[in-house]
């Protein structure tokens, strides 16, 4: 089966010759970051990755979205890490865009390609490196684990997008469908990322107003779509972010489908 190509971003800097009009915002509800925007002078550092830069698309912020941070990852031929994470309460998903990584989780090497998939619980004992001659580059969604008495800590994982369970929205006839990677039902997971796909003319049909918060990475495609009170154009590349009851809905643009990575937090009692 041929892989599915992501836009993943590449860096760069625009020429001092272009127009400074563009399609990023910040709002109290929401925020776009258009791919235009991750450029190098933007990346971040991390602690112990070598030959590795990342774009940081969200973290947490009081009053705005406050569960989650992810990261556009690219790692140079050659680099990786030992010890990526420094948080030992932090859970992630990687999910892989371009390139190819090797990926090690309490000793066992899985090599991930586009479209690659891993969870990584909290504490877990996992290590990354490109060996290969090309730049890999893949998301990075970092949440702390909310642990709840009488329910077990969830396992590592390692999956791709060919080998999950993609269900079609009921009375869509297979227009707009989730490719979920952990099963709804499991109540170990406190957060969700899936695929969601529209094809041409497909819509959200309602403006979905709920808790969860939401980042959304347009994996191919373009649409339009509501955010708040204002309709948004994005395209392959762009990223959003949705603070809880943001309501939200789209239209598929065409002329191919619409592909987004998906976070939500799910399953356990709000904070009080």
């Amino acid at each position: 089966m041929t892989k599915p190509t992501y836009y993943a971003p590449k860096g760069g800097l625009p020429p001092q010759t272009q127009l400074l009009t563009d399609r990023a915002m910040f709002t109290t509800a929401y925020a776009v970051i258009p791919k235009g925007t991750m450029t190098d002078i933007v990346t971040s550092n991390l602690p112990f990755w070598d030959a590795t830069r990342a774009w940081v698309l969200a973290r947490p912020l009081s009053g705005f979205a406050e569960t989650f941070s992810q990261y556009v990852v690219e790692v140079s031929p050659g680099g990786g890490s030992a010890r990526p994470e420094t948080d030992p309460t932090a859970e992630a998903v990687l999910f892989v865009v371009e390139g190819e990584v090797a990926l090690t989780v309490d000793g066992v090497v899985h090599q991930l390609a586009v479209g690659g998939y891993a969870f990584l619980p909290p504490a877990c004992d996992w290590q990354l490196r490109n060996d290969g001659d090309a730049p890999a580059r893949f998301h990075w969604i970092r949440k702390r684990y909310q642990e709840v008495s009488g329910i077990e800590m969830p396992v590592a994982f390692v999956t791709d997008a060919d080998s999950a369970t993609t269900v079609a929205m009921p009375g869509t006839d297979g227009k707009w469908a989730t490719t979920r990677f952990v099963d709804p039902a499991d109540m170990r997971h406190d957060m969700h990322v899936n695929i969601v796909t529209f094809e041409p003319g497909a819509v959200i049909p309602f403006a979905e107003t709920h808790v969860m918060e939401h980042g959304l990475y347009v994996l191919e495609g373009k649409a339009v779509y509501r955010l708040n009170q204002d309709w948004v154009e994005v395209e392959a590349g762009d990223f959003m972010w949705l603070r809880a009851f943001c309501p939200q809905a789209c239209y598929a643009g065409g002329p191919g489908p619409f592909r987004y990575l998906l976070y939500k937090d799910v399953n356990r009692h709000m904070p009080l």
